[in-house]
């Protein structure tokens, strides 16, 4: 099973590079508070220029504090743990019933080649990410 698993996890990789998915760790709310919340000094201090003060600096702050946790969804799935890789695992694993593959490379062409397939897979791998990971998701442009 470790076998399939593996495969299943590498179709996951694959799935969301080839539509550039990010996530974002929950707290890129944290960057916005520190911009909105040093404009409103900002400006509690120095009226309209402070506000722009204010805001520049919260801006820096903001991007300082969330540096790092945009992050490419086929990172994230490697980074799963053990317990969380068997969890998503069983969620696509209902998809992927009637589907025999032998290595990860026809599972893959199995998948890419099947339209209705793919999108049941990725919502589903969206909705892991989401639900249990608490994780928003991006699309790449």
């Amino acid at each position: 099973m470790t076998h399939r698993l593996d495969d299943v996890m590498r179709l996951c990789c694959e799935l969301s590079a080839n539509q550039q998915i990010q996530t974002t760790v929950k707290g890129s709310s944290k960057g916005a508070a520190a911009a909105g919340g040093l404009a409103f000094a900002g400006g509690l201090v120095g009226g309209p220029l402070g506000i722009a003060v204010g805001g520049a600096v919260g801006g820096l702050l903001g991007c300082w504090l969330t540096s790092g946790q945009f992050k490419p969804l086929p990172q994230i799935i490697m980074e799963l743990s053990p317990q969380q890789q068997e969890q998503l695992y069983e969620n696509l694993s209902t998809i992927l019933c009637d589907i025999q593959w032998t290595d990860v490379a026809q599972l893959t062409a199995l998948v890419m080649g099947n339209a209705a397939l793919k999108q049941q897979l990725t919502a589903a791998l969206l909705r892991y990410v989401t639900k249990e990971l608490q994780a928003e998701v991006h699309y790449v442009d």
